[in-house]
């Protein structure tokens, strides 16, 4: 049975009309209520019900309250419980508080007591709710840190575990350099930021600087600063990147585009902490970290000659590479759960609910664009949903039905499948490899090497 958000209540107490005219009240109030007379039935209702309050007597027929209460807190601990007695004493009601009743009325009391308590109760289990929203959205920061770095670090991969470690890792040498690499999209900068703010330096300033938006021009005086008459434009001496940077975080984000004529001059800066400004002679000592990120093979620029080995070696003192989306497919799911939550509540569209069958189709699409692919299709999706469910229809990727069709039949196994499904691929896609592989989720060379291992050929088998 489905928990709608409603409180359900369960009332038991061995008087009938008791039971009865409270039953009325609540259902009366909006909420969703149960009554009995006996303690049997009550144990039935609580299996086959999802309650969030229990309104229990504490003499029933044949039973103690209390030895209810006891039970439903090991049973049901979520549950909350109101006692009522007729007959309580001091000992009863803190007998009852000990075993962990939320509330403690004597009977009689008016309507307007039950529904002062049960308000109480109300706003706990809310606080409840909440707090396991929180945890359910895998966040694997802390409430502070998320609000220091203004944004969130979902996943429950290895993979993506792993990297957060090395982040805190990396926070704990404040005067280590960290080179981040991995796709665009990846969040690369999330990490810079749980570096900086899980380090020593936090009170000092993180400052993000894209290297290939910067024109070529102004790169040196961007870096080091200026003097006031250096250069046409230069009305006012200038602070440069470095220099603000003393006692905190250089991100450099784009690394890779930084211009080789600037990259030597970085490297001594990086190397000797002290800089001087575009048209000074005066040397500035400034104490500041350097995480720099790329999304290229930066190894290969260096065999290239297009970036300085020297400079490489300065920067990844530690080194932390992102795994694409496509190769944590189990950080779909949570990361999914996490953006719909959040621009629902952006766009005011309360309990919006994700069909299985999305979270089926995103695991087997490769997200070029991963994690900032699937935040901006999911606010696309929340925008222009008509319903409180989100189906495959609100998330237009390049999917292959005869993938899904495939896991259907339980009695084929992993290997039969797998030709099966790169065989249907193959003749959707009128035998274009690439077209295939894209159906597949796969890349290229991958669909060739599983071609070539079940000796599948486009000449064969075409039906």
């Amino acid at each position: 049975m489905e928990k709608t958000e409603r409180i359900s209540i369960l009332i038991i107490d061995d008087e009938k009309q008791f039971t009865e005219e409270l039953d009325y009240f609540f259902k009366n109030s909006n909420y969703e209520s149960y009554e009995t007379n006996t303690a049997e039935e009550g144990r039935k209702i609580l299996s086959s019900h999802l309650i969030d309050l229990l309104i229990l007597d504490v003499r029933l027929p044949g039973v103690n309250g209390l030895d209810i209460l006891k039970e439903v807190k090991v049973q049901y601990p979520n549950m909350e419980v109101i006692i009522i007695s007729a007959h309580g004493d001091m000992d009863t009601v803190i007998k009852a508080m000990r075993l962990g009743a939320f509330d403690y009325l004597r009977k009689p009391f008016r309507f307007i007591d039950i529904q002062i308590a049960i308000e109480r109760t109300h706003k706990y289990l809310q606080l409840q709710r909440m707090l396991k929203r929180m945890e359910e959205k895998n966040s694997l920061i802390s409430k502070s840190l998320e609000e220091k770095i203004e944004r969130q670090f979902i996943g429950i991969s290895p993979g993506i575990k792993e990297v957060f470690e090395q982040a805190v890792t990396a926070a704990s040498y404040p005067d280590a350099n960290v080179l981040i690499t991995g796709e665009s999209g990846t969040g690369k900068e999330n990490i810079a930021r749980i570096i900086h703010y899980s380090s020593a330096r936090k009170d000092a300033v993180l400052y993000a600087v894209n290297c290939s938006a910067i024109t070529e021009s102004l790169l040196e005086s961007e870096f080091f600063g200026h003097k006031k008459g250096s250069f046409t434009g230069a009305i006012t001496d200038k602070m440069g990147y470095f220099e603000a940077c003393n006692n905190g975080t250089l991100f450099l984000d784009e690394i890779a585009d930084m211009p080789l004529i600037l990259q030597a001059k970085i490297l001594r800066a990086a190397e000797e902490k002290v800089i001087t400004r575009v048209g000074d002679t005066a040397e500035i000592r400034t104490n500041f970290r350097i995480i720099s990120a790329t999304n290229h093979n930066i190894e290969k620029l260096v065999e290239k000659k297009k970036f300085r080995l020297d400079l490489l070696h300065r920067l990844n003192t530690i080194h932390i590479h992102i795994p694409a989306l496509r190769e944590r497919p189990e950080d779909i799911k949570p990361l999914l759960i996490h953006f719909v939550d959040f621009y629902a509540t952006k766009f005011s569209k309360p309990k919006i609910q994700i069909a299985e069958e999305v979270f089926e189709l995103l695991r087997s699409y490769d997200f070029p664009g991963n994690v900032r692919e699937l935040r901006n299709m999911t606010e696309r999706a929340l925008i222009l949903c008509k319903s409180n469910l989100l189906r495959i229809e609100d998330f237009p990727v390049k999917s292959s039905k005869p993938i899904k069709s495939a896991f259907k039949d339980k009695n084929q196994n992993l290997e039969t499948t797998e030709i099966k499904m790169i065989r249907d691929a193959l003749q959707q896609s009128s035998y274009n490899q690439q077209a295939a592989a894209d159906a597949l989720g796969i890349h290229r060379d991958a669909l060739s090497r599983k071609m070539k291992k079940y000796h599948i050929t486009i000449f064969k088998n075409k039906d």
